[in-house]
């Protein structure tokens, strides 16, 4: 099982003067570790369930720019871009961009949107539930034609394209992946467009249990997209604390046993206590040698 960290707290020691030295030691220390993805949250404001609005919240694509300098092995992505917060065009762009600058590890994961807070503040639309997930379709379909030799139109019912132009392409086509487990309407996305999908997993949501249940739906979607079930590769959040030393390692990697039964390839790992590098140095010491190989 491969293990990626994805980072959701920015008020480092030493404030905003310090987060630059502190990611840059984190993107190091994560290819000395076998951390196999770096990620961060696509939001304009930090979460209010975690704290305050107006903690310290980074732009989700500068940061993954600035973290393939330091990092030359870990895929880069955010977990997940939503759907309102850029143009698609302007976004199948923008990770072309990461792919070629990073040597070819930039992922999309893309989700609908949902956090209304921080669109009504700086004057983002945000559109109803179900206008979100036509516009999340919309974009799957332009990201996916401007990786391709066609240039265009496109036409859609929120979007119009006259040119999907895009040069440079990515070095390789980046894997989509869709973040969430809504079984009527994004599961169904993941079936008919994605490469991937991403789950929210920790015993207190219902363990491998839960997991399994979603993964039913996926299949049956694919079933009926025609799309190859085992080839869409599952991953998790595992939205939990993660505590350290040898014994935590041990008793992680023995949770992680009923999700790689169900098939899940990857777990995202969260640091939550404002100690990024001393994190991830433990997921080398104590949590990745454990997962290797299994």
């Amino acid at each position: 099982m491969k293990v990626g960290v994805h980072l959701v707290d920015f008020s480092v020691p030493g404030g905003p003067d310090s987060i630059g030295s502190t990611l840059a030691a984190v993107g190091r220390a994560a290819e000395d570790a076998g951390v196999s993805n770096l990620s961060l949250m696509d939001h304009y404001f930090a979460l209010e369930m975690a704290g305050a609005a107006d903690q310290p919240m980074l732009e989700g694509y500068t940061t993954l720019g600035f973290l393939a300098a330091s990092n030359a092995t870990a895929e880069l992505q955010l977990l997940c871009t939503g759907v309102t917060y850029r143009h698609p065009g302007l976004l199948a762009k923008i990770v072309s961009t990461l792919d070629v600058l990073s040597g070819g590890r930039a992922v999309l994961g893309i989700g609908a949107a949902w956090y209304e807070r921080e669109h009504l503040a700086l004057g983002v639309p945000y559109p109803p539930v179900a206008e979100r997930f036509e516009r999340l379709e919309e974009t799957l379909q332009i990201v996916r034609q401007m990786w391709s030799t066609e240039d265009g139109p496109f036409v859609g019912r929120h979007y119009r394209l006259a040119e999907t132009i895009n040069s440079p392409q990515p070095l390789r086509r980046p894997q989509i992946l869709i973040g969430g487990g809504g079984e009527k309407k994004t599961l169904r996305l993941v079936a008919r467009y994605a490469d991937a999908c991403n789950l929210f997993a920790s015993a207190r949501a219902g363990g491998p249990a839960a997991i399994g249940a979603k993964l039913d739906v996926l299949r049956g979607h694919c079933e009926r997209e025609g799309t190859d079930y085992d080839s869409i590769r599952k991953t998790i959040l595992y939205a939990a604390p993660l505590a350290r030393g040898p014994e935590a390692g041990e008793r992680f990697a023995t949770e992680m046993t009923g999700y790689l039964d169900l098939g899940v390839t990857d777990v995202h790992v969260m640091p939550m206590d404002g100690d990024p590098l001393a994190f991830v140095e433990n997921l080398g010491e104590h949590v990745i040698p454990h997962l290797a190989g299994r």
